[in-house]
């Protein structure tokens, strides 16, 4: 609208006209928000109900087994070091891989030029999930340093098994990718921030990144569950290969669940993928 015109509506009607809109406008929106309270309410709440879940649920229950709470353990922050990796690597595998699908997707179908290349159409999924992939090793690494300079409390970490390390690092970060590529493959462009809050937040919080997973023995429940969740492996697996003094699972059952996981990712996102592309 020209300025022109705008004097001309507010020497006509005022600037009640413009209040009128704007009210109109908002008026709409909270039409529509009513028809997706449901989903609205997961987005909003979820966050906060893990926090609460979290720190005021499980962190109480495992006080009595957890060395942390007499202060005969492993400080906070070196515990956590493994957790921030393995979240750092998740939310890059998913970002570099599901978020650009999403605009790829989308109506500008971007995605049709990429398949024209001389490649089978399974490769360009392919390509997508390996450069996430090294993308999540560059953000996991950054956090190590960041572990020396921020906490007030000294890091302890101790590589003591460097192949060890590799292995989870290559295998978490391909996994990460996957779940990015099952995410943006099978998923509406338009319902990818309701999936961050009702999939990844909560498999971030329950992902055994704020404490190991054997300090989880007081809730059995929550221990048992937790164990469909990848990050559980990540976190464990770095714990494992850059904390050794931590508590931790056994490397080759981490290993092995790392690669289950990245099997059924990969096929749930490349079938997803090659239905998009195709069809």
């Amino acid at each position: 609208m020209s300025s022109a015109t705008q004097t001309a509506i507010l020497t006509k009607g005022g600037r009640g006209i413009f209040i009128e809109a704007f009210s109109g406008l908002f008026l709409r929106d909270l039409r529509v928000l009513s028809r997706e309270l449901a989903p609205f309410i997961l987005r909003v709440g979820m966050q906060p109900l893990l926090f609460l879940f979290v720190f005021t649920y499980v962190f109480p229950h495992m006080n009595t087994s957890n060395p942390m709470a007499t202060g005969a353990g492993p400080n906070f922050a070196t515990i956590l070091l493994p957790g921030l990796m393995a979240v750092a690597i998740m939310f890059s595998g998913i970002a570099g891989v599901a978020l650009p699908l999403a605009s790829e997707f989308g109506v500008t179908r971007e995605i049709d030029d990429r398949v024209m290349c001389p490649l089978p159409v399974a490769a360009v999924a392919i390509e997508k999930v390996c450069f996430s992939a090294l993308q999540s090793i560059i953000a996991a690494l950054l956090i190590i340093p960041l572990a020396y300079l921020v906490p007030s409390t000294p890091v302890h970490v101790h590589v003591s098994n460097w192949l060890l390390l590799i292995v989870v690092l290559l295998l978490a970060s391909l996994t990460s990718g996957a779940l990015g590529l099952a995410i943006g493959s099978n998923v509406k462009p338009q319902q990818i921030g309701l999936i961050f809050s009702i999939v990844v937040i909560p498999i971030t919080f329950l992902g055994c990144v704020y404490y190991p997973w054997a300090f989880l023995n007081h809730v059995r429940w929550l221990q048992i569950l937790v164990l469909v969740n990848p990050i559980v492996y990540m976190s464990e697996g770095l714990r494992a290969a850059l904390t050794p003094s931590v508590p931790h699972m056994p490397a080759p059952l981490i290993v092995l669940a790392l690669l289950i996981s990245l099997a059924l990712l990969w096929a749930l996102g490349i079938k997803g993928f090659l239905r998009r592309v195709i069809l």
